[in-house]
This record gives structure tokens, sequence and C-alpha cells, in this order.
């Protein structure tokens, strides 16, 4: 792993969390993007070398409404740039690893992205995320 890719964290309403961490940050989302398969919004913002991405559900079945009506909003998962996915998930399912999606899917950012099960990394949900290349 290279490093923290972002922080993601899960919100009730897309445009009014936009306008609190632009207060918070005194700069403005660069990015907006829906990710039609998993049913979410999300607005990405700079902060030095690292980026937030936000995520508002736009459908009642999203992984990121069921996470809001059981948790409230708040950090949803935190992601890590990697060079070889499919070889990072291939070494994270042999160190143990409870890999939620072993195909790496489209995510948001021009990413391929793949998931660990929180239950096998003490409670937090790790994204993995690789830049498509071509």
């Amino acid at each position: 792993m290279n490093k923290i890719e972002h922080i993601g964290i899960a919100v009730k309403n897309l445009k009014d969390s936009n306008e609190l961490f632009f207060k918070l940050f005194g700069e403005p989302h660069y990015k907006t993007e829906e990710v039609k398969s998993e049913g979410v919004n999300t607005s990405f913002f700079k902060v030095g070398d690292n980026k937030i991405e936000l995520l508002e559900a736009t459908k009642e079945n999203s992984p990121i409404n069921k996470f809001i009506e059981k948790k409230g909003e708040g950090i949803h998962h935190i992601a890590f740039d990697v060079d070889d996915i499919v070889g990072e998930i291939k070494r994270l399912k042999k160190e143990g690893f409870k890999v939620l999606n072993e195909t790496p899917k489209k995510g948001a950012d021009n990413k391929l992205v793949a998931f660990l099960h929180p239950k096998s990394s003490n409670g937090v949900l790790i994204e993995l995320c690789q830049d498509i290349k071509g």
C-alpha cells in the first residue's frame, strides 16, 4: 500500500455537507460524481495532500443509507492507494482478511476499488484503490 488515498464520510445531505466542509476547510469541493452501481453521489475535497470523500445515498438500499440508519453520519471508510489491486486482494486474503468483492469494480474518481470487511479489520471498512490506466 502506498498511502491513504482518501477518507470517506457518510452524509445525509450532500449539499448541506458541502457547505459545512467548505467552511471547515476554507476551500470548495473540487469534484462531484454519481456512482450508480453503489447508489451514491460523491463530493471530493482536497486538504493538503489528502482527500475527503463525502458520500450521500441516492436510493434506500444503498450501502451508505444502511450505514447511516445503523450508525448515523460519520466516517464510513479509509481508502488506500495500491499499484496492483488484484495482487493486493490475493495477498490480503492469504493474510486472513475477508474481501467483500474479489473482483475490483469501478468506483469514483477514475479508480478500481475493492473492500475489506470491517469484521476482519478491527471494525474499519477498508477500501483498496487503483488508478484506472488507459
